[in-house]
Formats: C-alpha cells, structure tokens, sequence
C-alpha cells in the first residue's frame, strides 16, 4: 500500500500488528533515450507490485542518488556520498522510531551501493532491526532472467526499457550498441564520459519486444515478493 495514500493513524494502526515496510531508492540522471526518472520509476513500481497482495506500506521513492559521472548530461541531480548516506541515516532512523523493525530497501541505482555498504553501521546501532538491500535489477532470479534474454544489457538499455519508462514522441534506435571500456570510463570526468558514451546506453539494444519485458518484470516483482515474506534474519 502507498503511503502517500495513507494517514498517520492507518499507519499507527498498521504497525499494531506489523513491522514491515518498503522504501524505494532511485536517482535522477541520464538513461539515453528513457526517462531522467527511470531509475525511480522503477525501484517504486516493483516495490508496489510486490507489497500490494499483502498490504505492506510502501514509502515514497527516494528520487535522488549518487550519480557524479552523468553530470555533463543536463537534467542529471547528483548528491554527495556523505549527503546521501546522511539521508539514509535519517530516514531509516525515522522509520525506526515509529516502530518499523523488518524493512526491505528497494534500490533502482547502482551508483547507490556506497549506502548497502554503510548499512552495516547503521544496524550495530539498531540490532532490534532488520533490513534489506535489494538491489532488484542484478538480484539472483531477476539477472537470470535477463541474461537469459539477452547477455548484453546495461545502463540505459533494452533492460531498463519498459512501458513506463518510455517518452512519449522519443524511438528507441535500433543499433545493438557494443559494450562500453568500463576500466576506461571509470577513469574519466563527466566530459569524458559523456563523449565516450554519446547516448549515455552502455551496451546492447535500446529496446527489446514487450513479452520480453513482461517476463523479467514479473520475476522481478515475484523474487522482491519473496524477500517480503521470507528474507528475515532471526
């Protein structure tokens, strides 16, 4: 359930018998020819398709990340790794606070994973608490689904290329883009790497037939599901 459709005393009443909970993470920057939001987008959706059948709220997605590299693309908003951890430390704390003790992160960014890291800290502080990464695009069942469907998938490809996160008006090109240098393009500012990436897709098609995608999204709905109901440590 979204808590944006929610009041404080529904989630006061929920947490009378309950203690779980979603919050979604994403980021605002480049995907070639998809949403600058394509990273929210779909850290909320899967996290609302997964709680909806057993009613666990779902926190508004986290639109901003840590995403320096995509700077020389306009429309990029980045966050310092010590502003976004700060964030983390706060809206976790918050969550604690109010009584949630089982919480299941659902992250769309890779550039994010600095916070999966610190997230052992923030447990030594709170041991009464559980807490997820769930990083669903490379999670195990999800990744297979994709390498099943093509091998060449990355940033701003065919496998971030849904329904929901298309533009209206904007065609997906029809190339198979081969993959980027990635030793290299770690090296470089956001100049060079926006002149090595062009587009900002790192490798392969920009969009692959909808059955495709319906086949991945609902494994990866599915394997988020499970963690909601299984993947709680003692």
């Amino acid at each position: 359930m979204r808590v944006q459709d929610m009041n404080w005393e529904m989630v006061e009443a929920w947490l009378r018998h309950e203690n779980r909970c979603v919050l979604p993470l994403g980021c605002t920057e480049q995907h070639a020819t998809l949403s600058l939001a394509t990273d929210s987008l779909l850290a909320e959706r899967v996290a609302l398709e997964a709680a909806a059948p057993l009613g666990v709220p779902v926190f508004p997605v986290l639109p901003y990340g840590i995403t320096p590299s995509f700077m020389a693309y306009p429309g990029t908003l980045s966050l310092r790794t010590s502003t976004y951890l700060a964030v983390l430390e706060d809206l976790l704390s918050s969550l604690h606070t109010h009584g949630f003790r089982r919480i299941l992160v659902v992250n769309g960014h890779g550039g994010n994973v600095p916070g999966q890291g610190w997230l052992g800290e923030w447990l030594a502080r709170h041991s009464d608490t559980r807490v997820q990464w769930h990083n669903w695009w490379n999670a195990p069942r999800t990744w297979a689904a994709v390498q099943s469907t093509d091998e060449l998938a990355s940033h701003a490809s065919w496998m971030e290329n849904f329904p929901w996160t298309r533009l209206e008006g904007v065609s997906a090109p029809a190339g198979r883009k081969p993959a980027v240098d990635l030793g290299r393009l770690r090296q470089l500012p956001p100049a060079g790497v926006r002149t090595l990436l062009e587009d900002g897709n790192f490798a392969g098609l920009h969009a692959r037939p909808d059955e495709d995608m319906a086949r991945i999204w609902t494994e990866a709905v599915a394997e988020t599901r499970t963690l909601l109901e299984e993947g709680w440590a003692p």
